[in-house]
């Protein structure tokens, strides 16, 4: 495929790391494990093909009403998990962006995260934008309480875009979603307005380079008109 047909920038709801697991008779968190290999090939994947952003709903806000316990072995499993890619993210150059609440998580979980955010600042090939305590709602409502504190009576579009979690990324071209569910689930509410969707019937764990081609295909061969 060539590099004009590509998307510039990919965004995914990563669902269906527990039920890959109970299908398997597997506690959940080992859907979780197996779902962060996934993530790492498909950032991989993207960044070998040209994709110039790729964008992962990892944790949403609303995950926090989780058990307890599954909820620390997420916190743990991210923060472990992007520290030890780190070096493969700086071999490809890849640079990474948090997006969300990030304040909400434990100083032990949240520290790792930030600072492997700044060690990867200057990188200037793919921006990994990783979404975590991520709600679409909150994000919009934030920016306008921002926009609120600077004085703001005549907003704009582009005022509220600037004052997303995602200011100075692209919106979205293409939305994957895993596990056959058909939901946006509060992801990138205000930026996906015009972005192309695709489901894909298979759970997050089994997410693999052709199914992701599959997808990038299926966006390859749709005319985008944006109200045109």
């Amino acid at each position: 495929m060539s590099q004009s047909a590509l998307p510039r920038h990919i965004a995914i709801i990563m669902d269906g790391n527990g039920r890959w697991a109970k299908k398997r008779l597997l506690p959940r968190t080992a859907g979780h494990k197996v779902g962060l290999d996934t993530f790492v090939n498909t950032v991989d994947a993207c960044s070998d093909m040209g994709i110039e952003y790729l964008t992962v709903y990892a944790f949403s806000s609303e995950n926090w009403n989780r058990e307890a316990s599954e909820v620390t072995a997420l916190m743990e499993l991210m923060s472990r998990g992007i520290t030890k890619y780190e070096p493969e993210m700086v071999r490809k150059n890849i640079r990474l962006k948090l997006m969300g609440d990030i304040d909400r998580f434990e100083e032990k979980y949240r520290k790792p995260l930030l600072d492997v955010q700044e060690r990867l600042s200057k990188n200037s090939g793919m921006t990994l934008c990783i979404c975590l305590s991520y709600g679409g709602r909150q994000e919009i409502v934030r920016a306008f309480n921002l926009l609120a504190q600077q004085g703001k009576t005549e907003i704009t579009a582009e005022d509220i875009s600037a004052n997303l979690y995602s200011a100075g990324v692209p919106d979205p071209d293409l939305v994957i979603r895993t596990s056959g569910e058909y939901r946006i689930s509060n992801f990138l509410l205000w930026q996906s307005a015009y972005s192309e969707y695709y489901f894909a019937d298979v759970f997050w764990p089994d997410f693999d380079k052709s199914e992701l081609e599959k997808a990038i295909e299926s966006y390859a061969k749709r005319e985008r008109r944006f109200g045109r």
